[in-house]
């Protein structure tokens, strides 16, 4: 990912971006194709600060209509490790996760885009190593992932997914596979990472119970 950041180094607010169903989590990698003209001016501002942070959050249900959506008070800010722009004025980038945080209040401008102040204790761990689970039992979880991937009509290289590292696998996993905004923002505020592996398999064998859906993952 580049830059390590501490405590110390996170800034007391950042630009946020609300996504339902946008997925950033710790040490991993999220795609972003950026071309509404208030994000744009979001990602030009955030490319002139040293950290070049940008929060990602989820709205709280649908869509109100008029006036600023309700939000999650707990999203995922990751750092602008790569950005490409397009002949049609957008822009490609990854964002790599570095914490996650709980919006403290939204700041008051006249940019575009919505700002906050962020609380970022009680999230240590996510500034230190790769986080491992304890008796990971990959033959067990793949084999709930294939009737998953079968049911929803997905596929995938099988041969990376045995040998990712394991909080590589449930991580992309949790971003990646089809799930709902909600279900998204209880794999992101699980507080370990065997507790997001168990949510995962819990939120595959309940949509393996209702039918599943259909689609392509990477």
């Amino acid at each position: 990912m580049g830059r390590k950041f501490s405590l110390a180094d996170l800034p007391d607010s950042i630009p946020i971006f609300p996504l339902p169903g946008a997925l950033l989590l710790p040490r991993a990698r999220l795609p972003l194709n950026i071309f509404e003209p208030r994000y744009l001016a979001m990602l030009e501002d955030a490319l002139k600060t040293p950290h070049r942070l940008i929060g990602m959050v989820q709205p709280v249900g649908a869509p109100q209509g008029h006036g600023a959506e309700r939000l999650h008070r707990i999203g995922c800010a990751g750092r602008v490790t790569a950005f490409q722009e397009t002949e049609d004025g957008r822009y490609l980038i990854t964002l790599s996760g570095v914490s996650r945080f709980r919006m403290a209040r939204e700041v008051e401008g006249f940019a575009p885009y919505r700002r906050a102040e962020m609380d970022w204790t009680g999230f240590a761990r996510d500034l230190g190593r790769s986080e491992t689970c304890e008796d990971f039992d990959r033959a067990e979880f793949l084999e709930v992932l294939a009737r998953f991937f079968e049911a929803a009509q997905l596929s995938s290289d099988w041969e990376s997914l045995k040998e990712a590292d394991v909080e590589l696998l449930v991580n992309s996993l949790s971003i990646l596979c089809p799930f709902d905004p909600e279900e998204k923002q209880a794999l992101l505020e699980a507080p370990t990472l065997e507790e997001r592996r168990e949510t995962l398999v819990t939120l595959m064998e309940f949509a393996l119970r209702s039918g599943g859906g259909e689609g392509t993952l990477q």
